[in-house]
């Protein structure tokens, strides 16, 4: 009999812990759960976030380690994100400073590093990094401004500003600041579009981006073909003569 019992108790201590969890993100997480639902057509509901959303999970430690660091713990906070990262695949530095609404889209290989800053209704997907390019101390990773998105695989490195509204496309590698209102493209990454008005709502199309690069390779191409056709012309002409 004492075995069904001990069993009985571990279930019901299950179930407290998760009502618990649930309660605490619901209240304190109300940003970062809209945000799924409404960027996400996969999301049905805010308890499918909180359960199963990693991106979110990973947030709640970050809030956990961050508390730890500002009250001066040595080594938790850094256990507690390593514990994060090791359940999600996510690794963020305590350190780092988010704001409201961050939206983690499956998020598999994403690094936010020690100085990042990120502003409100950031949204990242799988594989981006947030990190610095040496060995330097002090402010050595980038700050994203509010209501900006990352494609896939980008890679925004150093001490960096990326402005707000900005739509950095996948793969793409920034090494220098971005101004507001910018879609950024390529290797190493290069304002393909700026806007001097603020962009209505959340545009999360990152892979339907022009690419500066190409479309000056096809103008420098019409222009030669253009100049053979006229050359061909003109020696059909001096030939008739």
């Amino acid at each position: 009999m004492i075995l069904p019992i001990v069993i009985l108790e571990l279930v019901i201590l299950f179930a407290l812990v998760l009502v618990i969890y649930i309660v605490i993100a619901t209240i304190f997480f109300k940003a970062e759960i809209k945000s799924a639902l409404e960027r996400d057509p996969a999301a049905r509901n805010a308890f499918e976030v909180v359960l199963t959303y990693s991106g979110f999970q990973v947030l709640l430690m970050h809030k956990i380690a961050k508390a730890l660091l500002r009250i001066r713990i040595p080594l938790l906070p850094r256990l507690v994100s390593q514990v994060g990262r090791s359940i999600t695949g996510i690794e963020i530095h305590p350190g780092a400073e988010i704001g409201n609404g961050l939206f983690i889209d499956h998020g598999m290989g994403v690094v936010i590093g020690e100085t990042t800053v990120i502003g409100d209704n950031v949204t990242l997907f799988q594989g981006v990094t947030l990190g610095g390019t040496g060995k330097e101390r002090g402010k050595r990773h980038p700050t994203i401004g509010n209501n900006v998105v990352v494609g896939t695989g980008a890679k925004i490195l150093g001490n960096i500003k990326v402005g707000d509204n900005v739509i950095v496309g996948a793969n793409a590698v920034v090494l220098k600041d971005i101004p507001p209102n910018s879609t950024v493209v390529g290797v190493p990454g290069r304002v393909a579009k700026r806007e001097g008005k603020r962009v209505a709502g959340i545009s999360l199309d990152h892979t339907s981006l022009p690419d500066p690069l190409a479309n000056s390779i096809k103008k420098l191409q019409e222009e030669i073909d253009k100049i053979e056709s006229e050359l061909k012309d003109w020696h059909k002409d001096s030939g008739s003569k």
